[in-house]
């Protein structure tokens, strides 16, 4: 019988998944791990399958007994904050970075007061709506090549049709000769590329705390 696990109970350590390329630190030890194909993930009474920024499928991990799970997809589907402090080298789960810390990002849920300052990593023109508020900000350099990247969410209440042309037409400009642009009233897909830059973009109406905004997720590696 396939197995079922829990979210809110837990026993597994939790391992952050970020965008491809950020810099991780000099501090890594090579292991040999197990995909866990086979594990199931209830979420709240649901099945509950996690994915990355792309929405790729990602297996939990297993090793020497102990289940790793993708932190930043969980805290996702339990409606939490994640963000990582590149400068201090940590994850951050819940509500941000106490004042008493230094560096990093804080984040905000979506329907909270305040939100993340706009990303260093994505350039000063790319298009933000002006009521968007920023959480599970990521940022960092691709491995190797010093590239700038950024994996976020923000919601707005500009429609989507709207904000997905001006996407279209912001990179077109910037380049982009790889597209696949899918742009209508009720979802975007993004998935452009160009000599200095590569982005993904999903966006759809928000539901639970976000319902009322659109939700959109970015994936940016480029300058």
């Amino acid at each position: 019988m396939k197995k079922k696990l829990t979210a809110v109970a837990l026993g597994a350590v939790l391992t952050l998944t970020a965008s491809a390329g950020v810099y991780a630190g000099a501090n890594l030890q090579e292991i040999r791990a197990s995909l866990n194909n086979g594990l199931g993930i209830v979420v709240n009474g649901s099945a509950y399958t996690p994915k990355d920024g792309n929405g790729k499928t990602l297996a939990p991990i297993t090793y020497k007994g102990t289940t790793y799970l993708p932190v930043r997809s969980i805290g996702e589907a339990l409606n939490t904050s994640v963000t990582y402090d590149a400068k201090n080298s940590r994850v951050v789960i819940g509500g941000g970075i106490s004042s008493g810390s230094t560096g990093g990002n804080t984040t905000t849920p979506p329907t909270g007061s305040s939100s993340v300052q706009r990303p260093t990593a994505i350039p000063s023109d790319f298009p933000l709506p002006s009521d968007a508020k920023i959480y599970n900000l990521v940022e960092g350099v691709a491995g190797g090549t010093g590239t700038p990247s950024a994996t976020f969410k923000y919601t707005t209440k500009q429609d989507l049709l709207s904000l997905g042309n001006q996407y279209k037409e912001y990179f077109a400009k910037k380049g982009a000769t790889s597209k696949s642009e899918e742009v209508s009233a009720s979802a975007i897909s993004i998935v452009d590329a160009g000599g200095s830059f590569a982005v993904t973009i999903d966006a759809e109406p928000g539901t639970g705390s976000s319902k009322g905004f659109n939700v959109v997720d970015v994936v940016w590696s480029g300058k």
